[in-house]
C-alpha cells in the first residue's frame, strides 16, 4: 500500500516506546564556527550541514552552510516581506525545502524548493497559516504549524492533500522522513523535549526519546535536529552554535 492510498486509513493506538537521551552514546560537540543568530533548523549530509536562523531585530531569515567539521562556508539572507521566520528545513537528495513565515501564529507561510548547490529558489508555494518546520518524503511535504498543533500534507507542488489535528502535547520544532516515519522534536509545556516517531498516516506517537538539558542549561530538543539512520543531530543553541552528535540504539 502506498503512502497516497493509506492517508485515510486509521491505525490502531498504541503506547509509545520510551527511552531517555542519555542511554544513546554523544559522538561529538561541534561548535559551528559563524554568525548564527536564533537556530530554527537544521538539516546535514556527508558534504555540508544547513541551519536556519532569525534575526527578529533586523526582521531578517538566514539559511546558513557549514561543513560537517563546523567550518563556515556561506550565509544568504531568505526573509520573504513581512515573512522573515524561516522555520525547520529538510533536505532530499538534490534540494532544501525551508518554510519562511510571519513572525506570529495564525499568519502565512511561503515553502520554498532550494537547490542544495546554490541555495537558489527551485520552486514555492504559499500556505495561508504560519508553518514552522517541514520533513519531506518521496511524494508528500509534511508541514507542522506554529509549535505543529496541526500537520499538512501537500505533493510537491504545494497541493493540500489533508490536514490532520495533533494529538500529542509536543511543540514540534524541526522535523525529518526517516525510516517511513516522521521523527519530530520540541519542547513540553512543563519544560521537558522529547524527539519522537510519529506513524504515517495516523501521525501516532511509536516511540519517544526524553531529552535533557546541555551544559548551558538549554533544552536539547530547544529547536533544531536532524536524523539519519541511527546519527541524530540537536542544535538547541542560539550563537554560539554547538552541534550535538548522537548515536541512537536503534
Amino acid at each position: 500500500m502506498t503512502l497516497i492510498s493509506a492517508l485515510s486509513v486509521s491505525v490502531l493506538a498504541q503506547s509509545p516506546s520510551v527511552e531517555d537521551l542519555n542511554q544513546s552514546k554523544l559522538l561529538a560537540t561541534t561548535d559551528l564556527k559563524g554568525m548564527v543568530y536564533h537556530v530554527q533548523g537544521i538539516d546535514f549530509d556527508e558534504q555540508h550541514v544547513w541551519v536556519t536562523s532569525v534575526d527578529a531585530t533586523n526582521q531578517k531569515g538566514y539559511l546558513h552552510q557549514f561543513s560537517p567539521e563546523g567550518e563556515f562556508e556561506r550565509t544568504i539572507e531568505i526573509q520573504n516581506g513581512i515573512r522573515f521566520h524561516p522555520g525547520g528545513l529538510a533536505a532530499d537528495s538534490s534540494s532544501l525545502w525551508v518554510p519562511i513565515a510571519e513572525y506570529r501564529a495564525n499568519s502565512s507561510s511561503i515553502i520554498q524548493q532550494r537547490s542544495k548547490k546554490t541555495l537558489e529558489i527551485e520552486y514555492s508555494f504559499n500556505v495561508p497559516d504560519h508553518i514552522g518546520c517541514v520533513a519531506v518524503t518521496p511524494e508528500y511535504l509534511i508541514g507542522g504549524n506554529w509549535d505543529s498543533k496541526e500537520f499538512y500534507v501537500w505533493d510537491h507542488k504545494g497541493r493540500l492533500i489533508r490536514k490532520v489535528p495533533s494529538t500529542t502535547r509536543t511543540a514540534y520544532q524541526d522535523m525529518k522522513y526517516e525510516g517511513g516515519s516522521i521523527v519530530a522534536s520540541g519542547p513540553q509545556a512543563d519544560g521537558t523535549g522529547s524527539i519522537e516517531w510519529l506513524r504515517l498516516p495516523s501521525f501516532e506517537v511509536t516511540r519517544r526519546i526524553r531529552a535533557g538539558k546541555t551544559d548551558r542549561g538549554v533544552s536539547f530538543t530547544r529547536e533544531g535536529m536532524a536524523i539519519h539512520g541511527t546519527r541524530l543531530v540537536l542544535l538547541p543553541e542560539d550563537g554560539p552554535s554547538r552541534m550535538f552528535t548522537f548515536q541512537l540504539g536503534r
